[in-house]
């Protein structure tokens, strides 16, 4: 598959390497953003409490004016019933926003908005799985929740008003339907605004109609579609577009720029279109081909993937790659639940990693080294969001994000790339995930179908399990033989054991090699035919792999005869190091943490030769430690776990 795709973009990726820039602050300042952006709008509790109907069809018709910060109109929602007969409904609405009134059947009923939710009651019961239809009509101001889900504001003095409404700020500027469990099947949208300015939402603009001072813009999607991904922006937008040639039929990029902006901006966005015909050759033809894909610049740092109308800021290379993204991985299939975040974020930022590998890939392995990096600078901490009610976890940028999309990357180094992408792409479009909602158990049961594998241990290890591995590689090399000793030490106690398959590289000053094994305990040897005299071993030299703080020692004759021992370990309060020495030699013992700080320096000297023994204290010292042991430039490691002293003994 990637020669390909290497032969499909091999005359654009010159054009598009040159255009294409890598800032190691990028995924930070995306994760930042959106982060920032949601912060004010994440409920404590995400209670779904209007789940026994189906929601079909919105038609949403609203008034906004650019220069005041105020919404008015109706909402007309088709649903069903879906559990049982229906005697009310309930949709999620601020206390801010006023109802007018509840229309049913041309007829008003009544209705009670408290606790920021409208409890409509009808005259007789619904019965289950029969669609019917009300509107409610409302107006008023959107409360400032924080960083705002509807916000006025100003560019180059000229007034706009956009939403972002991820993750429950839908009902701050509209009665909707909330969570994680329900899209509606489609969307008309009509925003009426003064003539003198644009209107860009969701789908495909149908019609411009002029109403009195007012023009009134027609947006119609019909694809099924999470509220949080309902948007509009309007003000003075210049716009153009882009043309994607792909899947026998071109597709619309619609740019909704700032004038003052868009002769800059215009030289940017057309690298949207070789992302797309990428994404389309990986993961399939683009998931709302029908209709569009678009941008709509708003005033907010980072952007947000509304479906087929991304907002952003700025159009970097990395936050339009990453915003694309989410039209399949966030939209097309959206995470079921907050702790799931990965599947959304983890695959944007994996994507984004995929346009560098293909279309600028001098930066490809900058950016796995930099993710990488990132994610060891810490013990702990899993993909699996612990805390839904903290914003700060979820849009965690070294979890959900950098090691969201690394651990994609190590999927497809232990299965191939045949086998991770047919996976990928039988979970895109698995009918009862598709254009809907998936968990990370159904992403998991598509890859090992895909791998013939089961992956649990990966699972366990790398979604729910924290932390990372660290390599310890001894080695000699007899002829054209080297054999090597792989140690391995983790920076957080949920999991015992990283087994992985490794690359271990071998090298000269004209030559090298990579040797791939798969390490499946501590301490195990492994030899491989190397026909040249290695003078350096590099492990994990692309950055295939999380793991930090790795060492490498060359193993001569000289350190088996020392005969090294460390004892007790496990231990609380004292290790005792043994060796022996044939010649003098200056020996340093040190302690270093997970992190690879120092943690501790035990001894420097001089030693005779002869046998050397020496006890250390280390009771003030708690958790997995690495000891070092250097023999005049010869490096030893040896995991030692360090328990608390016991009160008992330190009251003594």
């Amino acid at each position: 598959m990637k020669s390909a795709i290497g032969l499909i973009f091999l005359i654009v990726s010159g054009f598009i390497q040159a255009q294409a820039t890598f800032h190691e602050e990028d995924l930070n300042n995306i994760a930042k953003a959106e982060k920032d952006a949601y912060s004010g709008k994440l409920c404590p509790v995400a209670a779904e409490t209007t789940t026994n109907y189906d929601v079909k069809w919105y038609r949403c018709r609203w008034n906004i004016d650019p220069a005041v910060k105020e919404i008015s109109g109706n909402i007309t929602t088709l649903f069903t019933p879906e559990k049982q007969k229906l005697d009310s409904l309930v949709f999620d609405l601020s206390q801010a926003l006023t109802v007018d009134s509840v229309i049913y059947h041309l007829q008003p009923v009544s209705w009670n908005h408290a606790s920021n939710q409208i409890t409509i009651r009808f005259p007789s019961s619904i019965p289950q799985n029969t669609a019917d239809s009300v509107t409610v009509y409302y107006h008023g101001v959107p409360p400032e929740n924080g960083f705002n889900s509807f916000v006025q504001s100003t560019h180059n003095g000229i007034p706009v008003i956009w939403t972002l409404s991820e993750p429950y700020g839908s009902s701050d500027w509209w009665p909707c339907k909330n969570g994680l469990t329900d899209k509606a099947d489609s969307l008309d949208i009509y925003i009426s605004a003064p003539t003198a300015y644009s209107a860009a939402s969701n789908g495909v603009l149908v019609s411009v109609s002029s109403a009195g001072e007012n023009s009134v813009y027609h947006w119609k999607h019909r694809y099924p579609i999470a509220t949080y991904l309902v948007c509009l922006a309007v003000t003075n937008y210049a716009k153009y577009s882009h043309q994607v040639p792909f899947g026998g039929k071109n597709l619309d990029v619609v740019n909704y720029i700032y004038p003052e902006d868009s002769a800059t901006v215009s030289t940017q966005t057309g690298v949207i279109v070789p992302m797309i015909q990428l994404f389309d050759t990986l993961f399939g033809v683009y998931p709302f081909q029908n209709e569009k894909y678009g941008h709509a610049q708003f005033g907010w740092g980072g952007g947000m993937e509304h479906q087929t109308m991304t907002f952003v800021t700025s159009f970097g290379f990395e936050l339009l790659a990453h915003e694309l993204a989410h039209q399949w991985f966030g939209n097309m299939v959206t995470c079921g639940s907050w702790s799931d975040i990965w599947l959304n974020e983890g695959f944007g930022t994996y994507l984004s990693g995929l346009c560098y590998e293909h279309l600028a890939p001098i930066y490809w392995k900058r950016f796995r080294e930099v993710r990488v990096k990132g994610i060891v600078s810490k013990p702990g901490g899993s993909v699996f969001c612990t805390d839904t009610t903290s914003v700060d976890r979820i849009f965690d940028s070294r979890l959900s994000y950098a090691k969201g999309a690394m651990i994609l990357h190590q999927l497809r180094w232990i299965m191939g790339d045949s086998a991770f992408f047919a996976g990928l792409n039988n979970y895109l479009h698995d009918v009862n995930l598709a254009y809907g909602f998936a968990r990370t158990v159904n992403l998991k049961s598509h890859l090992e179908s895909a791998s013939g594998q089961d992956l649990t241990w990966y699972f366990d290890n790398w979604f729910t399990g924290e932390g990372f591995p660290s390599y310890n590689i001894n080695w000699t090399q007899t002829g054209d033989s080297v054999t090597f000793t792989v140690g391995q030490t983790q920076s957080h106690p949920s999991v015992t054991f990283f087994r992985m398959p490794i690359p271990v590289q071998f090298k000269n000053a004209t030559r090298d090699t990579i040797i791939r094994v798969l390490h499946t305990f501590s301490g195990q040897s492994f030899t491989a035919a190397i026909p040249f005299t290695v003078d350096s071993v590099i492990f994990d030299p692309d950055y295939q792999l999380i793991s930090g703080n790795n060492t490498i020692g060359a193993v001569t004759e000289q350190l088996v005869k020392y005969n090294l021992k460390i004892f007790p370990n496990p231990a609380n309060d004292e290790i005792t190091v043994s060796f022996s020495l044939d010649n003098p030699a200056i020996v340093s013992v040190n302690l270093f943490n997970i992190s690879g700080e120092l943690a501790l320096n035990l001894s420097q000297e001089s030693c005779s030769a002869g046998d050397y023994k020496n006890s250390f204290s280390i009771s003030q010292l708690a958790g997995i430690y690495l000891l070092n042991v250097n023999f005049g430039g010869v490096d030893y490691f040896k995991k030692l776990i360090i328990e608390p002293t016991p009160k008992s003994q330190k009251n003594q």
